[in-house]
């Protein structure tokens, strides 16, 4: 399918009001911006508020864990599948095309963008789902990533974000595709953290959250445009599924039609509008892709059935063991020489110290911030005997050669 292009009448228009500047404003400008201590108008012109979050965000101390955080495909050495490094990226560039073209404020897109998914868990959402287990069993709260990422980013590191970037974080969720977005106005932090109370206190309340700026919704959509063909692709790379697998429709079929095609119909149907909006076949379309990715990629991915039958017991051996050192308090365990002492030797300005936190939750916050690798190798510290073991797909194995490892690793598991 050919790559579609913005209508003629539409891309005249976009011009027509670029040169003159009497377009339909419905950015949030700079000097709206809201932090703790109130709005800040922005007085710096070389780099307003927004800009200002973008740096917090790039620059906070677990900015560099993306790096080794499993997108979709786990226990697989292959430098040309997707990390949560290069997800975020993909999110940040296809909202910023979005968002230039509608005039709205692409520092906020940005910061937004790139911070998203700062709290997400080792092992992608298998690890969210075991981390919600474990932390739900002992305090009957719930542990979503997208509300995490806001509270690295606001808790755990005081980094006086803005509301509006806090807002479109929490309320990113890119598991629930919308036919229209609209944001849910927001102008105060003490509403805003209620609302995240809520995320704790009663299932499924985090996918209700809704970003306050056409900015963060802008982000929303833009994070399942950035992984629906971006999986497939992925998926074909390491010869999950045959290139001709999927479905064809309006979207097209490979990543790049998929995002072209995508971008192109929302700024024909938003653009001037005080909302974000795929047309009826766009909708669908993307629906139907989204079915097809659980059903041929999500739910079959290679290393699932290791991540459930060996690093979920990993994950819950960890945690009791953090828990229990914690309510111990010996220095010398991981859950402060790696973790608690890290966060303290961070000099934001804190209202409450860290070290008086919940301790369930300060060993979910530990955990939430591991990378992969971290993982597997704490548990290897502190489990130096343990039967459980993980071992990666190298470059030179295909995907046959996968299954049968993990076949055997779960064979000798049910004989030990």
């Amino acid at each position: 399918m050919a790559k579609k292009q913005l209508s003629a009448d539409l891309s005249a228009l976009m011009e027509q009001e670029k040169a003159s500047g009497a377009y339909i404003d419905f950015s949030c400008h700079d000097d709206r911006a809201i932090r703790r201590n109130g709005v800040f108008p922005s007085s710096e012109i070389w780099r307003p508020n927004f800009a200002k979050d973008v740096d917090r965000i790039l620059y906070s101390p677990y900015y560099n864990r993306y790096t080794d955080k499993t997108q979709v495909f786990s226990l697989i050495r292959n430098d040309d599948i997707t990390r949560r490094s290069l997800h975020v990226q993909l999110v940040s560039r296809i909202a910023r095309t979005i968002g230039r073209a509608l005039n709205l404020n692409l520092d906020l897109i940005e910061a937004i963008a790139l911070g998203h998914d700062i709290g997400h868990t080792p092992f992608a959402h298998c690890g969210e789902v075991y981390l919600n287990e474990l932390y739900n069993s002992h305090t009957g709260r719930y542990f979503t990533h997208n509300i995490h990422s806001a509270r690295v980013l606001s808790q755990i590191f005081p980094l006086d974000l803005t509301l509006q970037t806090l807002s479109g974080i929490a309320g990113h969720n890119g598991e629930i595709e919308l036919a229209e977005y609209r944001p849910v106005p927001i102008d105060n932090f003490a509403d805003f953290e209620d609302e995240l109370e809520k995320c704790y206190t009663i299932a499924g309340y985090s996918n209700k959250v809704q970003p306050s700026t056409l900015e963060g919704n802008v982000v929303r959509i833009s994070d399942i445009i950035a992984y629906l063909g971006k999986d497939r692709q992925d998926a074909t790379s390491i010869q999950m599924i045959e290139n001709n697998a999927f479905m064809s429709s309006v979207i097209g079929t490979v990543n790049s039609e998929i995002i072209n095609n995508l971008v192109v119909n929302i700024i024909e149907n938003s653009y001037g509008k005080p909302y974000i909006k795929l047309d009826e076949s766009h909708f669908r379309a993307v629906q139907s892709y989204k079915k097809e990715n659980y059903a041929m990629i999500y739910a079959n991915e290679p290393g699932r059935a290791i991540l459930n039958r060996v690093v979920r017991p990993m994950m819950a051996e960890i945690y009791e063991q953090l828990l229990d050192d914690l309510i111990q308090d010996k220095p010398n365990s991981p859950i402060f020489r790696h973790h608690i002492d890290y966060v303290n030797q961070t000099r934001y300005p804190r209202t409450a110290s860290y070290n008086k936190t919940e301790p369930n939750q300060i060993v979910v916050d530990y955990i939430a911030s591991m990378t992969d690798d971290y993982l597997i190798d704490l548990h290897r510290y502190l489990f130096p005997d343990s039967n459980y073991y993980v071992e990666y797909t190298g470059y030179f194995n295909d995907l046959y050669d996968l299954r049968n490892r993990l076949e055997g690793q779960m064979s000798m598991e049910d004989n030990s």
